[in-house]
């Protein structure tokens, strides 16, 4: 029998110890594991709905936020990936969750990974799935292998924000690159993610000024400190962020376990995102799955 799976996400805004607004999505379920889902760039951080099925038989419970500048999240001048540690852990407090895991896609990886590294007695397991590694990486060439347009933008990163404000005002280039899978996922069961991308795009582009100067600047963290279960999910053909990246990050965390898979790209590696959730609730086997599971 073909099991039909209903998932209500409810929307709210947390005040922050700051005064700052923080808009957090919640599937809800205080029995459940909850996973904070970490958006990519320029997303909002709607958790991810063709995941949706897979969590609700593990019973896992998606918590998710909006990052500094994106939707109704106040911006936050100078941000950096540790800065997101610490709105997730009032998130978590304001929701009465004490314990959880963190997963991020693309630029949503560093966040997911300053969570585990400043949040060792909240983080369970930590999931980056296509995420960088920290600029100037020792034995990394950054931008080997990334596409142009991704390159351009990162290079004028680097040189701050007014170099990257330039470039978003006169670049022309387009080869983002997504591979021919990629677009094929986004055309089908992946077009999920243009339901957060766009909007995110429209709003302005402050959301992605901070998160490109964040992934060029100091991440405010050591990833090689997180001690809980770290996966790093890479795809070999990513020319948005290069699988070395994923292998730098492999090598550097004590606790990692990578899984390159050779033929995916930025997009279509997220296919394993089942199999990532269910890595996840493997660390967490005390929490019970779902009944009938």
């Amino acid at each position: 029998m073909e099991r039909q799976t209903t998932v209500h996400v409810t929307e709210t805004d947390i005040e922050l110890d700051d005064g700052r607004r923080l808009h957090v999505y919640d599937t809800g379920g205080d029995d459940r594991l909850a996973v904070v889902w970490h958006h990519g760039t320029p997303n909002l951080g709607t958790p991810p709905v063709p995941l949706f099925e897979t969590a609700d038989e593990l019973g896992i419970r998606w918590v998710s936020l909006d990052r500094p500048a994106y939707g109704t999240s106040t911006p936050l001048r100078g941000r950096d990936f540790a800065s997101t540690a610490g709105d997730v852990r009032q998130l978590a407090d304001a929701l009465g969750v004490d314990r959880f895991a963190t997963m991020g896609h693309s630029g949503g990886g560093p966040n997911a990974l300053a969570c585990g590294a400043l949040l060792p007695d909240r983080v369970v397991a930590v999931v980056s799935v296509s995420g960088p590694a920290p600029y100037g990486s020792d034995g990394l060439d950054w931008f080997a292998g990334m596409a142009p347009a991704g390159q351009a933008a990162l290079r004028a990163a680097t040189h701050g924000r007014q170099a990257y404000e330039h470039h978003l005002e006169t670049s022309t280039e387009e080869d983002v690159g997504f591979t021919p899978g990629d677009e094929e996922a986004l055309g089908g069961d992946w077009s999920w993610f243009l339901d957060v991308v766009r909007p995110a795009i429209e709003q302005g582009p402050e959301g992605l000024i901070a998160d490109e100067l964040a992934n060029a600047g100091p991440w405010g963290f050591d990833p090689a400190s997180i001690v809980a279960p770290v996966l790093i999910l890479h795809g070999g053909r990513d020319r948005m962020v290069p699988s070395s990246h994923g292998e730098w990050l492999a090598r550097c965390c004590p606790t990692a376990e990578l899984w390159l898979r050779p033929d995916d790209g930025h997009i279509t590696v997220m296919n394993a995102g089942a199999d990532a959730l269910r890595w996840i609730r493997e660390q967490m086997p005390e929490i019970p799955c779902a009944q009938g599971v």
